[in-house]
């Protein structure tokens, strides 16, 4: 895996590569690389942070990680050696976790996490927890709250029907009313969309789902050729404005905090990188600009560093 990596990356790759390494205790670094689609350097700066990680008071309960002459070494804290007591809340939740951790590169359904799935899943059955087989990680159903008028929506997509909604957008801050005819829905970071044929600019769009206050059916049916997948990857809000940042090493920790597009490296000054930045709106990257201080140049929009500017002044002044 090339280019910068989240944290919720990270911490996947961990999920799998831990138990694997317990249960190997001794393996050649290049070797966890390979398995696992990483670098040897982003093996050895993981678990790095994993040797950090533990239980207080941080005595006796730490993991046993290091790295020598190229062998990784991973010991089996004493954490692991005891039985676990889980409600089922606990449980479910972190099966879901675990089955879509096995989906990862380097993943061993044989392994110790696999095997301890199939344990997991059995204590629940037992328990009286509907739980899918170890094989069928799809087998695990989660239950999202869905905006109210997401059912009439999805009605729409199936039957072809052309709506009227009252539509809120966050980049005017203002309510419209649009006419739509409803493609594709579906769920991002948290968050119902739905793809449609957009009347007011002939155009296929992305909604927000939680935007509309209300919808209606005009009575039209507009079949389409043209059907939608939904968008590949990561998903950002089209309606709403972008920056465009360029930031120092320190600033570097929004790509865990925020959604971002694309990352370029930059060669000077060197450890820099520049990325589009979706803006809720100018206030909120105000206050990012000023946290960012120093580490961050903006270049996109023009008058969004004044903006930041004029905001720090108003807070120097009350006090």
């Amino acid at each position: 895996m090339k280019g910068p990596r989240n944290a919720e990356d990270r911490l996947s790759r961990l999920l799998v590569m831990l138990p694997w390494l317990m249960e190997q205790g001794e393996v050649p670094l290049v070797e966890v690389a390979a398995r696992f689609d990483l670098t040897a350097d982003q093996v050895q700066q993981d678990l790095e942070l994993v040797a950090m990680c533990g239980l207080p008071p941080f005595v006796d309960e730490m993991i046993d990680v290091f790295v020598d002459d190229g062998l990784v070494f991973v010991g089996v804290p004493r954490l692991f050696t005891r039985p676990l007591r889980l409600t089922a809340p606990e449980g479910f939740s972190l099966l879901a976790s675990a089955r879509a951790a096995m989906e990862l590169p380097g993943a061993d359904r044989s392994g110790p996490l696999g095997r301890a799935l199939d344990k997991l899943a059995s204590a629940l059955t037992d328990a009286g927890v509907e739980a899918a087989g170890s094989d069928d990680t799809a087998g695990v159903a989660i239950d999202m709250s869905r905006p109210a008028a997401t059912d009439e929506v999805v009605e729409a997509v199936a039957a072809a029907a052309e709506l009227t909604m009252l539509y809120y957008s966050p980049a005017r801050d203002e309510r419209a009313e649009r006419v739509i005819v409803p493609r594709h829905v579906f769920v991002d970071a948290g968050n119902w969309y739905v793809v449609a044929d957009d009347a007011k600019s002939n155009e296929r769009r992305t909604f927000r789902i939680d935007r509309i206050d209300s919808v209606a059916p005009t009575g039209r049916v507009v079949p389409t050729n043209d059907p939608v997948d939904g968008p590949p990857g990561f998903f950002a809000d089209a309606e709403l404005p972008h920056a465009t940042l360029r930031l120092a090493p320190g600033a570097q920790w929004i790509l865990d905090r925020y959604p971002v597009g694309e990352v370029t490296r930059l060669n000077r000054p060197k450890g820099w990188i520049e990325v589009d930045v979706p803006v809720a709106n100018e206030r909120w990257l105000a206050r990012l600009l000023i946290r960012l201080g120093p580490d961050v140049v903006v270049l996109l929009p023009k008058d969004a560093a004044q903006q930041a500017g004029d905001l720090a002044a108003r807070m120097l002044a009350r006090y």
